[in-house]
């Protein structure tokens, strides 16, 4: 079997999630190395104990910055920039050692500068799998202008990650035409972990929230007002508050508390977006005024006529009423996507294929 190198961007649970999913549905055998920071490596350390077949180390990473409890786009920026001049040369470095130590046969990056270009030194084949880069390869020309040249600022962020990859492919709820130049990117559909593909989903009383740390209380106050029960996680366990109880990060629980849901009102992440529509729950985004990324996703998501958004920032407890009083207008659009937006047998395949590729070269 062969000997697989990961590396991730370790700001929030989407990028872990994506890559655990991918690991554990990899045929039994391979040899996985993967290398992640901040909160990826925290989440796959529960995940793959020290032990066993998939060995995980940590790397410094980029993350984002806030300012007052609020996202801050220039900070955010800023570091991404001093990351490039003070740390992502000497982890090059280290990576290119380590695909040599380990006799890598592929390498694998979910938006981390740093084993690309190792692996191009050490001439190991690259897969590029992740969300962001939909800001570079799709045309979003659907979206409001204003939203759309914020999309084309924030792109150009992403060019610190621009790779030449192998084989590149971008997992999004949304497939939109891809601009010119890049049509030899996969667009595939979220990477689903085996809980929720293997949940039942039936119709319950109670919400689910998942929520980033920084999120004002304001939001628990809205939540706990609206007169629905509430189940957030994201904040850490801890006593409940009005209809709202508080849970630890479980991914079983929160799989079976997301399959038995009446919606989601959530922040607008990508991965958890697709679970939901996997198991035909309408959702209520929440995105920062100041994250472009979520911003996009919610564009799409009201588009696609499952569900509504509010900026994270001006949610109310009548907001969610309303939501709630709604709910009967996008059941059916949301259960037009159970279970056909799992991407993850694609990327298999693509990874089988470059695999094989490799074995069969000189």
């Amino acid at each position: 079997m062969a000997r697989i190198a990961i590396s991730l961007c370790g700001e929030g649970r989407g990028h872990a999630t994506r890559i655990a999913t991918l690991v554990e549905r990899l045929p039994v055998g391979h040899e996985i190395h993967i290398f992640a920071a901040a909160d990826a490596f925290e989440f796959l350390t529960r995940r793959f104990p020290p032990g066993g077949p998939v060995r995980v180390a940590e790397i410094p990473g980029i993350v984002f910055r806030y300012t007052a409890g609020r996202l801050d786009v220039l900070r955010s920026i800023s570091s991404g920039f001093d990351f490039r001049a003070r740390q992502l040369g000497p982890l090059v470095d280290r990576l290119e050692r380590e695909l040599h130590a380990i006799g890598a046969d592929l390498a694998v990056t979910d938006f981390e500068p740093a084993l690309p270009r190792a692996a191009a030194r050490a001439g190991v084949p690259l897969v590029s799998l992740d969300h962001q880069h939909f800001l570079r390869a799709y045309d979003l020309g659907a979206l409001p202008w204003t939203l759309r040249w914020r999309a084309l600022f924030i792109g150009l962020a992403v060019w610190l990650y621009d790779v030449q990859a192998s084989d590149m492919v971008i997992s999004a709820f949304f497939r939109p035409p891809l601009k010119a130049g890049w049509r030899h990117v996969v667009q595939v559909g979220p990477l689903l972990r085996s809980e929720v593909l293997a949940a039942t989903p039936t119709r319950g009383d109670h919400l689910v929230s998942y929520l980033r740390r920084q999120t004002p209380p304001s939001v628990v106050e809205a939540l706990a007002a609206c007169g629905v029960p509430v189940r957030v996680y994201g904040l850490g366990g801890r006593g409940p508050v009005g209809g709202v109880s508080f849970h630890a990060i479980d991914d079983h629980q929160f799989v079976e508390d997301l399959a038995s849901c009446r919606a989601v009102v959530s922040a607008a992440g990508n991965q958890l977006i697709g679970e939901a529509l996997h198991l035909g729950k309408p959702l209520l985004l929440l995105p920062e005024r100041a994250h472009v990324e979520q911003l996009i996703n919610s564009h799409f998501l009201v588009a696609m006529g499952a569900g509504e958004s509010c900026h994270l920032e001006a949610v109310s407890a009548s907001r969610i009423g309303e939501f709630i009083g709604r709910l009967d207008r996008y059941t059916g659009a949301a259960d037009a996507y159970r279970g056909r937006i799992d991407g993850t047998p694609i990327v298999l395949d693509i990874i089988a294929s470059r695999l094989a590729a490799q074995a069969a070269a000189p």
